[in-house]
């Protein structure tokens, strides 16, 4: 595995686990993995998000299939809401995978702390804003859209499922949190399954990366499911906010 020392292979299954349990219990959590490889591995921008999104197929089908045992992807709001953002994500994916291609290491740096402190300030806001009504589950199509596909080429640019960044605007927008997440599953494997194309033409994957990242992360993704629906997550979204904008000084410095 790139020659690394079995402290950074702990330390990586261990960051796998925590985005798992990030990705179904608040919907960010993600974008741990690909900080993971990106700061303790020497595998290059391209193949540190082609790496990480490929253990994104897995772990978005699971957490697809979980919202859909527990009810939340049978309303009709929020399946039109996942069918827009997995359509979008068409579209948006393999243009995130195109700007990779040309981001040096420095750049791609900058790019991931900057992305890091704003999913930090998103929920944050997310955590601080009333929530929603009832009334709020009917976002427009168009806005949905909108969101889907920005959100579907950041991920395939940075090598992250579409929680990570759909999540926080959903429930921005006004969608209840549970809908968002549900609907935010079902969008993360049309961006990893794209990406993974992607950058798989491109040769950009370490598998046995992906394997020691990926099976924790599955774990994580039940993990957090059961957090979801069960146990107040404030304590978690805080300590993701301060690890995310504790990481951004240093992701920007160590590209």
């Amino acid at each position: 595995m790139s020659g690394l020392e079995p402290p950074t292979l702990i330390a990586l299954a261990v960051l796998g686990l925590a985005a798992g349990v990030g990705i179904t219990a608040i919907g960010p959590g993600g974008v741990l993995a690909t900080i993971g490889l990106f700061a303790l591995t020497p595998l290059p921008p391209a193949q540190v998000a082609g790496t990480a999104i490929v253990t994104h197929v897995a772990t978005g089908a699971l957490a697809t299939a979980a919202y859909t045992r527990s009810g939340h992807l049978h309303d009709p709001h929020t399946r039109r809401t996942a069918l827009s953002l997995a359509t979008a994500a068409v579209v948006g994916t393999p243009l995130g995978v195109l700007i990779n291609s040309v981001v040096s290491g420095k750049a791609f740096g900058i790019v991931l702390g900057v992305f890091s402190a704003g999913v930090a300030a998103l929920v944050w806001y997310r955590d601080r804003r009333p929530r929603p009504g009832p009334a709020d589950h009917h976002l427009r199509a168009g806005v949905v859209a909108a969101v889907g596909l920005g959100v579907a080429a950041a991920s395939g640019l940075v090598g992250v499922g579409g929680p990570l960044l759909s999540v926080p605007l959903l429930v921005t927008l006004g969608a209840p949190v549970l809908s968002a997440l549900a609907a935010a599953q079902v969008q993360s494997v049309v961006i990893a399954g794209v990406g993974t194309l992607g950058y798989l033409t491109a040769g950009a994957i370490d598998w046995p990366l992906a394997a020691l990242v990926g099976i924790p992360e599955l774990a994580g993704v039940l993990l957090g499911w059961v957090i979801a629906r069960r146990l107040p997550a404030r304590t978690l979204k805080y300590a993701l906010i301060v690890s995310l904008i504790g990481l951004a000084p240093y992701l920007a410095l160590h590209g």
